[in-house]
Parts: structure tokens; C-alpha cells; sequence
């Protein structure tokens, strides 16, 4: 039980982990004690994130444009040059695109999709040796796909291919999860509200604002974030299997499903 939570000796891939919620991720996981790759789309945003979360423990940039199948193979390239076992993958390199109905272009449709559902999962595939090659009964690799409160529950901005992209993540979560909990690998997803990101300038720029139309009256901070990450991967979270953690403050549990 003293272990319960703990990273220490584990090996962790994240996408778009140079900021905002990817960022948070890692440096849970660094003070967990687990080693981290983080890889971003900028490199300069890359490297320096790496630097500043070396405080916390071994932080390697991994820099690559990951969207899509193509990008999704190199950079599982770029880790599998480096290590040969991969103990947690955490998908949350995403985009979002907003425009009214009637002038949605195909073009914003498509850099949606591929990044926020089609990467995880080839992303996946391509590093399925790496994950198997870490896991065991007794302590089983994990994949963590970073999902949105707006694929379990409506929201009203129009963000129409973002909507559909995160439904479809939790969706390819739960099946994902029944194909490879047998072989020790452990797929789950987390669905986060308000958080401090480029993505939701809202919450970063307005938190004050945002704030009262959440039950706990205010956006996530990095522990609520980390704290669940940190669950899903550790022991604590073995047992979680294709289901999709919601922190959100109880927002979800206000707009129409």
C-alpha cells in the first residue's frame, strides 16, 4: 500500500507535453518518480519545457509533429532509438478548430481528427512491442488517452470536429482497453474541464469569470490534473480498465448530455 502511487522506475511517453495540460502531467509523473519524454510539435517549446521539469527528474524532449499516422511512426522511431520498453503512454497532444456550421471547412475537420484520434491510436500501435515488452500481471503498462468534458457532454461552442474527435477517443478507449487488458496493458482515458491552457484561453486568461459556473467554484489547478494522471498509471489504477475519469469540478454534470 506505501507504493500504491508510486512511478518510481517507470518509463513515460506524453504527448504535447511542453505545456499546459501535458506539462502537468509530466512533472506529476517526475515527482513521482517515473523517467518522462516529452514530445511537442515546437521544438524550442520542446526543449525548454524538458530543461525546466529536469528539476524535477530525468526529462528527455522528444520534438515531432505528431498528427496523424505518419507522425504518430516517427516519433515511436525517435523513443524506440533511445529505449526498448515503454511503461506508460499518455496521448494528449490534441487541436480544436471553431467556426460556424455553414462554413466549417473540411481542412479544420481533418487537423482535428488526425491529431486527436488518429494519433493515439497508431501512436499506440506503433510502440505495442515497446508496451509489452514492460508489462506484466503484476505490473501492467498503461495507455492514458487525454479526452474533454465536451465528448461525454454538449457544449455549445462550436467546435463541431473537436466534439466528435474526444467522443470518439473515449469511445476507441473502451475499445482498446478489451483487446489489450488481456495482454497486460491497460488503456483508460481522463476527460478534464477548465484547465489553464493555450487550448482554453477562457480558463487561463478568465479563471475569475469561468469559476462560478463550476460547482467547485473554480478551474483546475496542475495537482488535479497531476493527482489523476498519477492515479491512472500507478498501481492505484490497475483495475480502471476502459473507463474515463472525469475532473471537471462537476461542470459536466450542469450542461446537456
Amino acid at each position: 500500500m506505501e507504493n500504491l502511487f508510486s512511478l518510481k522506475g517507470r518509463t513515460a511517453l506524453i504527448t504535447g507535453g511542453s505545456r499546459g495540460i501535458g506539462e502537468m502531467i509530466a512533472e506529476g509523473y517526475l515527482r513521482a518518480g517515473a523517467k518522462v519524454y516529452i514530445s511537442s510539435r515546437k521544438a524550442e517549446d520542446c526543449f525548454a519545457t524538458a530543461e525546466r521539469l529536469s528539476e524535477f527528474g530525468e526529462c528527455i524532449p522528444l520534438p515531432e509533429d505528431v498528427s496523424g499516422a505518419d507522425g504518430a511512426k516517427r516519433l515511436a522511431e525517435k523513443f524506440l532509438a533511445q529505449e526498448s520498453q515503454l511503461d506508460i503512454l499518455v496521448n494528449n497532444a490534441g487541436a480544436a478548430w471553431g467556426a460556424p456550421l455553414e462554413e466549417f471547412p473540411e481542412s479544420g475537420w481533418d487537423k482535428v481528427m488526425d491529431l486527436n484520434v488518429k494519433s493515439p491510436f497508431f501512436l499506440a500501435q506503433a510502440l505495442l512491442g515497446a508496451l509489452k515488452a514492460a508489462s506484466s500481471p503484476d505490473q501492467p503498462a498503461k495507455i492514458i488517452n487525454i479526452a474533454s468534458i465536451d465528448g461525454l457532454s454538449v457544449s455549445m461552442m462550436q467546435t463541431y470536429s473537436y466534439a466528435a474527435s474526444k467522443s470518439g477517443l473515449i469511445h476507441l478507449t473502451k475499445r482498446m482497453a478489451l483487446e489489450l487488458a488481456p495482454q497486460n496493458i491497460i488503456v483508460s482515458a481522463i476527460a478534464p474541464g477548465a484547465f489553464a491552457s493555450k487550448m482554453n484561453k477562457v480558463a487561463r486568461d478568465h479563471a475569475d469569470a469561468v469559476a462560478p459556473h463550476i460547482p467547485s467554484r473554480r478551474i483546475g489547478a496542475p495537482e488535479d490534473m497531476a493527482g489523476a494522471a498519477i492515479f491512472l498509471a500507478s498501481r492505484a489504477g490497475d483495475y480502471v480498465v476502459g473507463s474515463t475519469l472525469t475532473v471537471d469540478g462537476g461542470v459536466s454534470h450542469t450542461r446537456g448530455g
